[in-house]
């Protein structure tokens, strides 16, 4: 009867997920890239700090009669980065988008920052033009990079409402260098917002409707037609032939089975070992036996965050076909309390066939984790492993929402990280992992335990580091306290953030030539 019953829901699910991913991949906004003309009813300009105007932007000043100007002057407007002010009647243009830039040398990020600042004052009732010529950067094509910072301010996620804001609308970005942004635009910065929009809308699906196969299904679809990607989903069957205890363990207790989803990009040279990226990617975490409480628990469908990211750069990296190997690896579960759940001071034994005495079922990520990354290293002999995930209470409570926490045996590495993730626009700050950590990890009954107290994203950090070689270049990723944001940012809106696959991608960018 339960098989009966899954296979029900799974028809039902697979054709929703067409629906879905068919949303993931469509945007209302169509982005066009054009030389510089004023003759647009809806406009936005950039306006410095010292108030100085772009020729462009002086000719639209010129065409109002000088009344731009006397505007901005009597708001009183200064030119502060992401100062917003939205003028109207100013005729010939029925509408007039102000954003300040500044005084500094616009880096990639700030121009991102700045279309998003657009997108956030913009109405979705009507098209614009966006000025995006004179601005103060060395950035070449800057144009793309505003339209990327507009696409992603823009994300909505509107699937189950009856009625859906905004229409179909044509937003254009004007500078003298259009052709080159209109192709860096559609050739690689619009797969990472692809990327980001999966990721977000994974992330904010109900629980009902996400888990771990119909998740599968998403991924299938979201790469379908991609050259050179295999994706291979491991059912239950399999797992066991791999003694994957550990993931076994935490999805047992559901009604979905668990699924290790592997998509893997071979763009470069055939003996180049890859870049290995796991995810964490529990459908819905309701603590298991121990139970979580209430408030708040409904936003743990999102725990699939570390999974979606790894998808959504892999594709992004994928559909630029960079000369690559990539492969990632993303541990599916639900984690359920019922007859058939593990329980607190059960003992699972791993792929790797060393064995972790469960302190917590709600410490349930680092054990999928476990399992992911040994295979991973195993089937790929990976350069460099980055493993990310929801995973800690404690690293949201040590950085708050503005760094997701990153840990490695190497502080040289911490700070590439750093660096890396300054430039992609999503920051991340280090947390230690020493001996102590290990230490505190031991257990009385098995070769280690799966929690320890205190400090938390550091003893999560050592359980999966138990199962990484120690000669591996490994990073990670603790993403537990930037995966949703409760305030708008210029580029995410609030909601589900699709965080990583910015920084992801960047990472990729950078060690893909390396040796």
């Amino acid at each position: 009867m339960r098989r009966l019953f899954s296979k029900i829901g799974l028809i039902f699910i697979l054709l929703s997920m067409l629906a879905h991913t068919a949303t993931a991949k469509a945007s209302k906004n169509r982005f066009e890239f054009e030389d510089v003309k004023l003759g647009a009813e809806h406009i936005a300009i950039f306006v410095n700090k010292d108030g100085t105007f772009s020729t462009a932007v002086a000719d639209v000043n010129t065409k109002t009669g000088g009344r731009l100007e006397t505007a901005l002057e009597d708001a009183d407007y200064k030119g502060k980065f992401g100062n917003k002010l939205h003028l109207f009647g100013l005729s010939p243009y029925k509408s007039i988008i102000v954003i300040g830039t500044g005084s500094d040398d616009l880096s990639v990020r700030k121009l991102r920052d700045l279309g998003g600042y657009v997108a956030q004052v913009s109405n979705n009732d009507y098209g614009i033009s966006v000025i995006a010529e004179g601005l103060n950067t060395t950035v070449e094509q800057s144009a793309a990079q505003l339209a990327m910072g507009y696409a992603l301010s823009s994300y909505k996620f509107e699937k189950y409402k009856e009625k859906k804001t905004g229409k179909n609308r044509t937003v254009s970005f004007l500078s003298d260098g259009f052709a080159a942004s209109k192709a860096l635009y559609e050739n690689d910065l619009s797969h990472i917002i692809t990327g980001v929009r999966f990721a977000r809308d994974m992330g904010t699906e109900p629980g009902k409707s996400i888990y771990p196969e119909s998740y599968a299904q998403g991924v299938r679809e979201l790469f379908k037609g991609v050259a050179n990607v295999k994706i291979e989903v491991m059912g239950v069957s399999q797992m066991k032939r791999h003694n994957m205890g550990a993931l076994l363990g935490v999805g047992q207790g559901s009604i979905h089975d668990p699924r290790l989803v592997i998509v893997s990009y071979m763009g470069g040279a055939k003996d180049e070992a890859p870049i290995a990226l796991a995810g964490k990617g529990i459908t819905f975490d309701t603590g298991g036996i121990s139970i979580k409480p209430n408030t708040g628990q409904w936003q743990m469908k999102s725990d699939l965050s570390g999974a979606a990211a790894v998808a959504g750069t892999l594709y992004a990296t994928a559909m630029r076909g960079d000369k690559v190997n990539l492969v990632g690896v993303m541990a599916m579960a639900e984690n359920m309390p019922s007859r058939d759940a593990i329980r607190p001071g059960d003992v699972l034994t791993t792929m790797s066939g060393k064995t972790i005495e469960v302190m917590s079922t709600d410490a349930e990520g680092r054990l999928v984790l476990a399992d992911a990354v040994t295979y991973v290293q195993k089937e790929y002999d990976p350069r460099l492993l980055i493993d990310i995930a929801t995973l800690t209470g404690s690293a949201a409570r040590a950085l708050g929402a503005d760094y997701g926490v990153v840990i490695t045996r190497d502080w040289d590495l911490a700070e590439d990280m750093m660096r890396i993730g300054k430039l992609a626009g999503e920051d991340v700050w280090p947390l230690p992992l020493n001996k102590n950590h290990f230490k505190a990890i031991s257990s009385d009954i098995a070769d280690i335990k799966s929690t320890a107290g205190s400090p938390g994203a550091s003893i999560g950090a050592a359980v999966i580091g138990t199962f990484v070689d120690e000669d591996r270049v490994w990073v990670h990723l603790d993403i537990a306290g930037v995966d949703w944001v409760t305030k708008a940012t210029p580029t995410t809106p609030k909601g589900h953030a699709g965080w990583g696959v910015r920084f992801l991608d960047a990472v990729v960018r950078e060690h893909h030539a390396a040796p």
